[in-house]
């Protein structure tokens, strides 16, 4: 018998998947990076501290200092839905609303947990881009005192965002300083926080900390990691009950070890500005191939690990017999195509080669 800690090979007639299939649906569809993976194992002997008394989540601590500035607060939790309802219901009261892009993940593909779970009104705003501005914003914060209308407290932003674009820093800075000025506070959904500080060139501080942001929801899970994300509360006079929502919400995990020793993973030698590097790197590759083609229409600036674009009626759907990717809008015939820190040259080059096969038919 394997002794405590041993990593075997699984039951019999595993693994269960042909593994050298790739696709282009979702960076959620890649596995953990290997060395997340050995983190863990590293990770997993012997007996330590539950709900984060552990030393891998203090380091964790440490290590958000390091990127974010002394006094950030860093709260380990299993998802991307759990950070952002967590995040958003610290920073404002029951009558409190979040003002939004109508294509925010929280708006779209959270299944209303924003406001079964937390308890507050989202106020969407149609954008071209995905992207918000003071002018947008202003669409919906007004209505302060009226006791018939939600409050405008707060500003969700996505870096980047859910069409593949990013916000500079003084696009942010005009942001935060407007909300600001309108007693709202700003929350930023990173969950592909990475792919932004690669495609800015910055260091990670510079558009969320220095740039005005309140609170962070870090994305781990879309850039190598098995599970896990992690609020990074910026400004802690903006939050109120962290500790106790988190439990409230079901995001305390016991065994928080294993989420912090993965952040570990990826943030004491960069491993996650290098995967969001060359993620970002093969989405640019694959939209150069495919830029150009007849039938092809890009319809978004490709700015981190996405591509979207309009293909010819039936294209999709017989591409989609060999390579797996999404419907953006099908109304318009509109798809999109996202790489992985395991995204290959050869994974992008057979991709496009297929799509002028399809076009030429």
């Amino acid at each position: 018998m394997a002794s405590a800690g041993t990593v075997t090979g699984g039951p019999a007639g595993w693994p269960l998947h042909d593994a050298t299939v790739r696709g282009f649906a979702s960076d959620n569809y890649s596995g953990a990076h290997p060395e997340v993976l050995a983190a863990l194992v590293a990770a997993n002997g012997g007996h330590q501290t539950s709900y984060g008394g552990d030393d891998y989540t203090a380091r964790l601590q440490e290590e958000m200092r390091r990127l974010f500035g002394d006094g950030v607060e860093s709260y380990p939790v299993f998802n991307g839905t759990g950070a952002n309802v967590l995040s958003l219901q610290s920073l404002i009261p029951r009558w409190g609303a979040v003002v939004c892009a109508s294509t925010a993940h929280i708006n779209v593909d959270e299944n209303g947990a924003p406001e079964r779970v937390g308890g507050m009104k989202l106020l969407a705003v149609p954008t071209e881009d995905g992207k918000l501005t003071p002018e947008l914003i202003d669409r919906e914060a007004w209505g302060w005192g009226d006791e018939h209308r939600a409050q405008p407290l707060a500003v969700s932003l996505t870096q980047t965002t859910e069409l593949g674009t990013r916000y500079s820093v003084d696009e942010l800075r005009a942001i935060t300083d407007h909300a600001h000025s309108l007693g709202m506070r700003v929350h930023m959904d990173g969950a592909r926080l990475a792919n932004a500080a690669a495609g800015l060139g910055l260091p990670v501080r510079a558009f969320t900390r220095d740039a005005g942001i309140d609170i962070l929801s870090f994305g781990g899970t879309k850039n190598g990691m098995l599970f896990g994300e992690c609020v990074v509360v910026l400004a802690p006079e903006a939050t109120h009950g962290l500790d106790y929502l988190r439990k409230m919400d079901m995001q305390l995990a016991s065994k928080m070890r294993f989420v912090s020793a993965q952040f570990l993973a990826l943030l004491e030698d960069d491993l996650w500005l290098r995967s969001a590097e060359h993620s970002n790197a093969m989405a640019a590759r694959l939209r150069a191939a495919v830029e150009g083609l007849e039938g092809v229409e890009l319809t978004q600036e490709t700015q981190a690990n996405g591509v979207f674009a309009i293909l010819p009626e039936g294209i999709a759907d017989r591409l989609r017999q060999r390579f797996r990717f999404y419907d953006w809008d099908a109304s318009r015939r509109e798809v999109r195509w996202m790489c992985s820190f395991d995204t290959t040259e050869s994974d992008v080059d057979a991709f496009a080669s297929a799509l002028r096969e399809e076009l030429a038919r």
